[in-house]
C-alpha cells in the first residue's frame, strides 16, 4: 500500500522545513511527498527542490499561483498513492501517525475514508461507519471538514476536483467525497498539529468569503439536524451583519434539545421572531460588544 502526501507550498519559507521534516520521519515503506509549489514569491521553491534532492521520495512540482485547490488538484493528478492525504505547509504531523493509519486501513479494506486526531482541536474516537449521513451528523462533521486530517482512496478523486475561486472548499469537496464512500472511519490514532494563522482566511474571513462558507453547506446535499442548523445560523447571522445581503438559510423551527444555553437563546427568538429579527438582535447586541457567538 502506497501513500501519496501532497503538500501545497506557498509563502511558508519558515515552516515548510519542519512540515516536510515531519513527514518523511514517518515509517512507512511506501511513500512519496508531493511539493507544489504554487508560484511561491519567496524561498519556498529552492527550499523545494533542496528536500527533492536531499530524499528520493521527494516529487516537487513549479506552477503558477492558482491558489489552495489548484495546488491540491495539480498534486492529486501526480499522485501514485493507492491513497491519499494532505498536509498544509505551515503545520506537521506527529511522529508514527502515518505508520498507523495505514496499518488500520490494512484491516479495514473497505474503508474508504479514515479521519484522524487534531492537536487540541478534534480526538475522534475509534469507529466504522458504514452509513455516510450517521457520520456526517454523529460526529458533526460539518464543524471540522478539513482536508488534512484525512486518508483519502485515491479513487475518490478520479471524479472530484477542489473549487478553483472558492475559500473554505473543504466544505464544498468533502460532501462530494463522502458520497463515494462505501465506509468512513474516525480513529484516536495518530496526530495532526495545526499551527493556527492569525494571517490565514479562517482568522480574517469577510462578510463575502462567509457567504461562501454558508454557500457551501447549504447545496451539499448532507442532512441537517437542530445542532447543524444552528451551526449554520451562526455563519447567517454574521454574512447579514457584514454584507446586509439577503437571507439565504430557510426558516427551520428548531428543538431546544440537546443545545446548548446560548444556542437555546438564538433557537428561542429565532422561531419566535425569525431569522431577520435575530440578525437585528445580534447586530444590536454587536454596538456594545465584540462580535462573538454569543
Amino acid at each position: 500500500m502506497k501513500l501519496s502526501v501532497v503538500i501545497p507550498v506557498y509563502r511558508v519559507e519558515a515552516t515548510l522545513d519542519r512540515c516536510v521534516e515531519s513527514v518523511l520521519e514517518q515509517h512507512i515503506d511506501e511513500m512519496e511527498v508531493i511539493l507544489v509549489d504554487d508560484g511561491s514569491p519567496d524561498h519556498c521553491p529552492q527550499l523545494c527542490d533542496a528536500w527533492r534532492l536531499r530524499d528520493s521520495r521527494v516529487k516537487v512540482i513549479h506552477k503558477d499561483n492558482g491558489g489552495l485547490s489548484d495546488a491540491r488538484n495539480t498534486g492529486i493528478a501526480r499522485a501514485c498513492g493507492d491513497y491519499i492525504t494532505f498536509v498544509d505547509s505551515d503545520d506537521y504531523v506527529t511522529p508514527d501517525t502515518y505508520p498507523a493509519l495505514v496499518d488500520f486501513l490494512d484491516k479495514h479494506p473497505c474503508c474508504d475514508l479514515l479521519e484522524y486526531a487534531i492537536d487540541q482541536r478534534l480526538t475522534p474516537r475509534d469507529a466504522m461507519y458504514d452509513h455516510i449521513d450517521n457520520y456526517w451528523i454523529e460526529t458533526k462533521a460539518y464543524t471540522h471538514t478539513y482536508a488534512w486530517n484525512k486518508v483519502y482512496r485515491r479513487q475518490l478523486f478520479d471524479h472530484v476536483v477542489y473549487p478553483k475561486g472558492k475559500v473554505f472548499e473543504d466544505v464544498y469537496t468533502l460532501p462530494l467525497l463522502l458520497r463515494q464512500c462505501r465506509q468512513v472511519a474516525t480513529t484516536a490514532r495518530g496526530l495532526y498539529h495545526y499551527c493556527y494563522n492569525p494571517m490565514g482566511i479562517t482568522a480574517r474571513a469577510d462578510g463575502q468569503q462567509l457567504a461562501m462558507l454558508l454557500e457551501g453547506h447549504l447545496n451539499n446535499g448532507m442532512p441537517m439536524d437542530d445542532a447543524y442548523y444552528v451551526y449554520l445560523l451562526n455563519i447567517q447571522l454574521d454574512v447579514w451583519e457584514q454584507t446586509g445581503e439577503i437571507i439565504k438559510l430557510p426558516y427551520r423551527k428548531v428543538h431546544l434539545r440537546g443545545l446548548s444555553i446560548t444556542q437555546k437563546a438564538k433557537a428561542i427568538i429565532q422561531n419566535s421572531l425569525g431569522i431577520k429579527a435575530l440578525c437585528r438582535i445580534t447586530k444590536f447586541i454587536h454596538r456594545f460588544k465584540a462580535p462573538s457567538h454569543w
